[in-house]
């Protein structure tokens, strides 16, 4: 098994290639890092020029095989069959000419997908590039098992090592995680004093923090499928233990459940990846893995096999030691019982394709869930454990974790922003106190433009949304809010960088503070008062290469949001 050659920062190992390549590469331009949101709408096929297989050299294949696991294979998939964008295999392309994936590539399209040459993250001779590449038959990862996954395990500091209690005097669940994507590391930030507490390595392109059940921890797991466990009990947060168990992953959770089925909190940790598709259980304490779980099978609709099911949202249970798995092309989402691992249990339950980002409802009953190439969002019960409905709200929705609050009129409301469309969608979330509202869209509005996140407080007035895939001039530089108590007013937005993209926001503990990140090279940290709207610090400097998402810690361990 030949696994290095699918890394990022280790591209020299080699792995078979099903099309043969010729002539020289173009021009080499940087492969800056960018979350995947590309969901490539191609328009209509052309057959000037196309369906003669473009040849390639070696380090140019090489160089596009990175390039697309970095911006494109989050929504396409490893083998470019599709999902949150479409179809993109060899034979779809082939039909296409190379000048029309070129200009798709470069300009974007209005589903949704940046353009990749126009915001600065492909040179024309990496655009060419890639529309060659996409015209060649995808090349198949390696698998990756237990025992690949045993020798990449690493345990810094054993368990027994480690301090009994914090060894400062900060206030742990004030602390932020904040990932520095392009450089892969994190950074841990006191929300007191919005001093850096340290840097630390972790995998590529991180895609999530997750704090432990305790809130002592925070693990993160990148993009090329390194798991990290950071102790935030040292003066100086350290990684006390790490491994790599896929090729591309995207979600991490821990054992939360406490109560009459036993103790759990920390005990266990789950890897949901991309490539392979698969579960993979560990020693939450130390990272050693322990199980693996093939999510191959077939679709919930059709019942077709699927070769590439991948994990996207893991969320711990409340209700019992169960991991709430979202199993994105077959539809499926996964009940895991981790309280015995040798008798694994699983509950299926038929949702709807292509499901991707999630969290639950302010009572941590019900998890709600994209499924945003169906323009839909899904519910599920996961204490009576079944599907509950779906219905559909924008183009694409994609809610992040989501943001709950109590509407005046309407009670208890969740929400969802749009990949496809500038609109948030507010829909009832409370069956049991208002039944007449619940799932069912009460409000909508415009928002700054196609966004990737919004978020809110139980302690706020405000829901802060951005504008991150937006195609019109400076609208990604933008931050829009609505007023709970006065949602149809619409958005206040106003420009809040002259460079980069505005990520992502996270309040602090008290709900009185919302950070979000200017996603670039020269990136900074902007910190907002949340009653007034105003700026209260900025932070720039080297160190923040790419800052993209953050957590604090007492919001991510109680699903806060």
């Amino acid at each position: 098994m030949q696994v290095a050659g699918w890394f990022p920062g280790a591209r020299d190992g080699r792995a078979d290639r099903a099309a043969p390549r010729r002539g020289a590469p173009p021009g080499m331009g940087r492969v800056a890092g960018f979350v995947c949101a590309a969901l490539v709408a191609l328009g209509a096929a052309s057959s000037a020029g196309a369906g003669a297989t473009p040849q390639l050299s070696d380090e140019a294949f090489e160089q596009a095989k990175f390039i697309y696991f970095d911006r494109c294979s989050g929504c396409h998939g490893a083998l470019r069959k599709g999902a949150t964008g479409p179809n993109i295999t060899d034979e779809t392309m082939t039909k296409q000419t190379l000048a029309k994936l070129e200009k798709t590539i470069y300009e974007g399209t209005d589903a949704g997908m940046p353009g990749w040459g126009r915001t600065g993250e492909l040179t024309r001779g990496e655009t060419e590039l890639m529309a060659k590449y996409l015209q060649m038959p995808a090349p198949v990862p390696p698998e990756m098992g237990l025992k690949e996954m045993k020798a990449a395990h690493k345990l810094h500091v054993p368990v027994a090592q480690r301090p009994l209690k914090p060894l400062h005097k900060r206030n742990i669940d004030n602390l932020f995680g904040f990932i520095l994507r392009d450089a892969g590391k994190g950074a841990i930030i006191d929300g007191d004093t919005k001093e850096l507490m340290g840097i630390v390595d972790t995998g590529f392109a991180v895609h999530i923090f997750r704090a432990s059940g305790t809130g002592r921890y925070f693990y993160t797991i990148g993009r090329d499928g390194k798991v990290s466990l950071i102790d935030l009990y040292e003066e100086k947060p350290r990684v006390v233990a790490e491994g790599r168990v896929c090729l591309d992953a995207r979600s991490v959770e821990v054992s939360k459940y406490k109560g009459p089925k036993g103790d759990f909190v920390d005990k266990l940790a789950v890897v949901g990846c991309y490539w392979p598709p698969q579960l993979v259980v560990m020693d939450g304490q130390t990272l050693e893995p322990l199980k693996v779980v093939s999510t191959r099978s077939s679709t919930y609709d059709t019942n077709e096999y699927h070769p590439e099911p991948r994990v996207a949202t893991i969320v711990a249970s409340h209700a019992d030691p169960e991991w709430v798995v979202a199993i994105k092309e077959t539809g499926l989402i996964w009940l895991v019982d981790y309280s015995d691992l040798k008798n694994l249990r699983m509950t299926q339950i038929e949702a709807e394709r292509f499901l991707h980002d999630g969290g639950f409802d302010a009572s941590g009953r019900y998890l709600l869930i994209a499924a945003n190439m169906r323009d839909q969002m899904v519910v599920v019960d996961t204490k009576e454990k079944k599907f509950v409905t779906k219905f559909e709200t924008g183009v694409k929705p994609h809610p992040g974790r989501g943001a709950n609050w109590i509407d005046p009129e309407y009670g208890p409301v969740s929400a969802t922003t749009h990949l496809g469309e500038g609109l948030i969608t507010v829909f009832g979330s409370d069956p049991a106190g208002h039944p007449e509202h619940a799932w069912k869209i009460v409000r909508d509005e415009e928002t700054g433009g196609p966004g990737l996140f919004l978020k809110t407080h139980p302690k706020s007035n405000h829901i802060w949304t951005d504008a991150t895939l937006s195609k019109e001039e400076g609208a990604n530089q933008k931050i829009c809010v609505f007023r709970k108590d006065d949602f149809d007013a619409g958005a206040n937005c106003w420009k809040a960088t002259d460079h980069g993209k505005i990520v992502h926001f996270e309040y602090n503990k008290a709900g009185d503070e919302v950070w979000t990140s200017v996603w670039d090279k020269q990136g900074e940290i902007i910190i907002y008062d949340d009653k007034t709207l105003k700026e209260k610090q900025r932070i720039a400097a080297d160190w923040l290469v790419t800052p993209t998402g953050k957590w604090n810690v007492y919001n991510t361990v109680h699903d806060i949001y």
